[in-house]
C-alpha cells in the first residue's frame, strides 16, 4: 500500500476524536453518520469506509453485486429478487401482464 501525504495535521482532542477534514470526506464519498473501519499497520492507523456485509437476506450469497434497497436495510442477489419479487406478487394476488 502507497501512502501519500496530504499536508493535513489534526490534534487529538480530550476524548480521542480527531477531525477529517471535508476535502478528504468529499474525495472519499465520507458523509455523515457513515461507519468507517479502523485498521492497525505496525504504527499506522487506517481508516477506511465500511462497505456492510454484501450478503443477500434471501439466498445468502455474498456479492459486491447484489442490490441495496430500502434505504440500505435490505441486501438482494438477483434470484433473491426475484424470489421476493415472486412472493410480493403472490401475496398481493398481483397477476402478470
Amino acid at each position: 500500500m502507497k501512502m501519500k501525504s496530504t499536508g493535513i495535521v489534526r490534534k487529538v482532542d480530550e476524548l480521542g476524536r480527531v477531525v477529517i477534514p471535508i476535502e478528504l470526506r468529499r474525495t472519499l464519498g465520507i458523509e455523515e453518520k457513515d461507519a468507517l473501519e479502523i485498521y492497525v499497520d505496525d504504527d499506522k492507523i487506517i481508516l477506511k469506509k465500511y462497505k456492510p456485509n454484501m450478503t443477500c437476506l434471501i439466498t445468502g450469497d455474498v456479492s459486491d453485486d447484489n442490490l441495496v434497497v430500502g434505504n440500505g436495510r435490505l441486501i438482494l442477489s438477483r434470484e433473491g429478487a426475484e424470489i421476493l419479487i415472486g412472493e410480493i406478487k403472490k401475496a398481493f394476488q398481483i397477476e402478470e401482464v
